[in-house]
């Protein structure tokens, strides 16, 4: 008989110290998140340092989408929402990168007056070749399996507020920024 001078319980892993500071902060997925989608899939960044267009234009189109999805990753980043609506942002910004990439649209104010479907809803000759699937594999699937796999600290709800306040705020300062750059003519 062996003898036994600490009870264990199947809870004593939910309350452990170290899995608590292992977790990671979810405004580090927001920000890892945000900036896949504003210059990892960024057309006009990866044309810009091909040569073919301006690289500081690139750059402010970049910072404009990353701190749009970083607003919206803002807003809806409670425990809960946080996950699929960063798979949400990854997916449409792997779609609407692969269609302008595939159809060779310029990124610029004429891109803007394009019906949303024309630009995250790829054409039937797309989809039926390999470069879409490989592209969406790439800018898609891999970060998003990525998101899947984080375990995320938890927050209490002030906490949560504080820190989805705060990226909102921070997003708003840089979508302002980067829109009057672009507005300039960067």
């Amino acid at each position: 008989m062996a003898l036994k001078l600490f009870r264990t319980t199947g809870y004593s892993s939910i309350l452990a110290p170290g899995e608590t500071r292992l977790a990671m902060h979810p405004f580090w997925v927001v920000l890892a998140v945000s900036f896949w989608a504003g210059f990892v899939c960024n057309v006009a960044m990866w044309r810009g340092l091909r040569g073919s267009a301006s690289l500081a234009h690139g750059i402010a189109v970049g910072a404009a989408v990353a701190a749009a999805s970083m607003l919206v990753l803002s807003v809806l980043g409670w425990r809960k929402t946080l996950k699929p609506a960063a798979m949400l942002v990854l997916a449409l910004a792997a779609l609407g990168s692969s269609t302008i990439w595939g159809h060779a649209w310029p990124v610029d104010g004429t891109l803007l007056e394009r019906r949303a479907s024309s630009i995250f809803v790829p054409p039937w000759p797309m989809l039926l070749g390999w470069q879409l699937w490989a592209t969406l594999a790439c800018l898609a699937l891999l970060p998003a399996i990525w998101v899947s796999q984080r375990q995320l600290r938890r927050l209490s709800t002030g906490q949560e507020l504080r820190v989805n306040l705060a990226g909102a705020v921070i997003a708003l300062a840089v979508l302002v920024a980067s829109a009057w750059l672009l507005e300039r003519g960067i």
